[in-house]
């Protein structure tokens, strides 16, 4: 059976642990807590060990000093061209001072969470299609800006604000689609046509530069012709003046050698003639030697170096038996002249 005394003394261990367990306070790292004293706020526990008055203080809010992080659902937004997309995204923030956060706002992560959304619609509302896909960083910092100048008086700091996805309606992104497929066949078409001018400029400028070189080739060939032609010509009359001197000199064997080397020439040339009509027959040496010897007397003549009678030279009598030259009957028949 317990006695009255031994009751006394339970009783009085179970106040002084309930005293004991309400005086001492271990406050984790990351968190700080609030005192209060009969309900008003004295002052901020931070991590570690820590001592109340009993019955007369006690901790009014636990808050968590580290980065949190809050989920924004998804919101209908229209944008500022009149089209419809939805629009999620996720914003963290850290509490720096633990008194502003517990009593200047009710329900800090609700509060949070509600100016974030706010923000967004307007942000992206104020935007086109186009710039609202296209520039998502823009838009965070935007909704960052204005929801962290918002809650500066609620002793917290949002650090980063992120659109997770953005999502228009799907014929929305059909015709987008399209749009863009269309696009990138235009810059194709612009490529290729790009290409083609590019190719027939060069053909045009390897034609052109084709041209000149062969301008500047034919140029070059006739002005070494003219100047053969010269040199031969030169050469011409130099040997002409030659024999003519030769010649006024008394040299009868110059002008010999020079109406042979010329008929020799004639022969040669018509020997060459493409006109097969003409048939050539093989002369005879004393023919060609007859006629230059005619020539030379006439020169004699001419030069009056022959102080005797002058003799008329006998032409070379042809042979009977082979004419110089023949025309077959055949062709003299069939209407073919001679040349």
């Amino acid at each position: 059976m317990l006695t009255a005394s031994s009751i006394f003394i339970l009783v009085v261990l179970f106040f002084g642990i309930v005293v004991l367990f309400s005086t001492i306070k271990i406050v984790p790292q990351g968190y700080n807590y609030t005192v209060e004293n009969f309900g008003r706020y004295t002052r901020t526990l931070t991590p570690g060990l820590n001592i109340l008055v009993p019955f007369v203080e006690r901790v009014g809010h636990k808050m968590n000093m580290m980065e949190q992080v809050l989920d924004v659902p998804t919101q209908e937004v229209i944008t500022r061209d009149n089209a419809s997309v939805a629009a999620d995204g996720v914003a963290f923030y850290q509490i720096l001072d633990a008194k502003s956060a517990a009593y200047e706002v009710a329900g800090l992560n609700n509060a949070i969470l509600n100016l974030v959304m706010t923000n967004l619609r307007s942000v992206m509302g104020s935007m086109d299609l186009d710039d609202l896909l296209s520039n998502r960083d823009a838009i965070s910092e935007k909704i960052l800006r204005v929801v962290d100048n918002a809650s500066d008086s609620w002793g917290i700091k949002i650090t980063r604000i992120e659109i997770k996805d953005i999502n228009p309606p799907k014929n929305l992104v059909d015709a987008m689609a399209r749009q863009m497929m269309a696009e990138r066949e235009k810059r194709a078409e612009i490529l290729e046509a790009e290409g083609a001018r590019n190719a027939a400029i060069l053909r045009a400028e390897g034609e052109k530069q084709s041209q000149i070189l062969q301008a500047e080739g034919k140029r070059e060939a006739a002005y070494r012709e003219a100047e053969a032609r010269e040199r031969l010509a030169e050469a011409e009359a130099t040997a002409t003046k030659l024999v003519s001197e030769a010649i006024a000199a008394g040299d009868v064997q110059a002008i010999n050698y020079f109406v042979a080397q010329k008929y020799t020439e004639a022969l040669g040339k018509l020997a060459e003639a493409p006109n097969q009509r003409v048939v050539l027959m093989p002369l005879e040496a004393s023919s060609l030697i007859g006629s230059i010897t005619g020539i030379a007397e006439i020169a004699r003549s001419a030069f009056g170096e022959d102080k005797g009678p002058t003799t008329p030279p006998t032409p070379p009598r042809p042979r009977t038996d082979r004419p110089a030259w023949h025309v077959p009957e055949s062709r003299a028949e069939g209407g073919s002249g001679t040349s």
